[in-house]
């Protein structure tokens, strides 16, 4: 067992340089949501709060700080799309981060193209391997154990639709190492990329 441990109560501060919460769950798959307004506004932004909760059906969800222009278009429409963040749309994605205006596309800003989904009426990135397409299923505003809301939202969408490219489709299984996923970190600016390097196999106990 460690001989030193440092201890805090979150409530009271954590005492070190940057909050290591971040740093310790993770690194974590990036949920980078594309989404559509009311009346058209086309939206991309990444969420670092992002997973999968569930296999049948299939479920995902992200938690948004703060109410932005996603959380609104999600209401609005039902609907949102989860892109794929790889290495080599690593720098597009940090463009997508921009503050901007809900009339601006980070589409545009990144330079990056929005390509119509089969099923819902939000695009998908067309430069991202895999693609999610999701229907809003809850949004949660999230509180602490007091009962007291906080300013996040929780929310979770069925995927009703998935897009894979098939050169990430090996004998028919997703080689996930070749696709080299960004994963966001808990430091100012830490990513990691998974590669072939990090792979390792353990079976279930039968």
């Amino acid at each position: 067992m460690p001989d030193a441990i440092h201890f805090y109560e979150p409530r009271n501060g954590h005492r070190l340089p940057h909050d290591p919460f971040n740093a310790i769950v993770g690194p974590r798959p990036i949920g980078w949501i594309s989404s559509r307004s009311a009346v058209g506004a086309l939206n991309l932004a990444p969420y670092s709060f992002f997973n999968a909760f569930n296999y049948t059906p299939p479920i995902v969800g992200f938690a948004s700080i703060g109410y932005k222009d996603t959380v609104r278009n999600v209401e609005q429409t039902g609907e949102f799309g989860w892109n794929l963040v790889t290495r080599p749309l690593a720098e597009a994605m940090n463009q997508t981060c921009a503050p901007v205006p809900p009339e601006v596309s980070e589409f545009g800003l990144a330079g990056l193209t929005p390509v119509d989904s089969r099923i819902i009426a939000v695009p998908r990135v067309a430069e991202s391997p895999v693609s999610f397409e999701c229907r809003c299923t809850q949004i949660v505003q999230l509180q602490r154990a007091s009962g007291e809301t906080v300013p996040t939202w929780l929310v979770l969408g069925e995927v009703v639709a998935v897009h894979i490219a098939q050169t990430l489709l090996k004998d028919g299984v997703y080689d996930t190492a070749s696709a080299e996923h960004v994963l966001r970190g808990g430091g100012p600016s830490d990513y990691f990329s998974i590669t072939p390097a990090q792979l390792f196999h353990m079976a279930r106990p039968a």
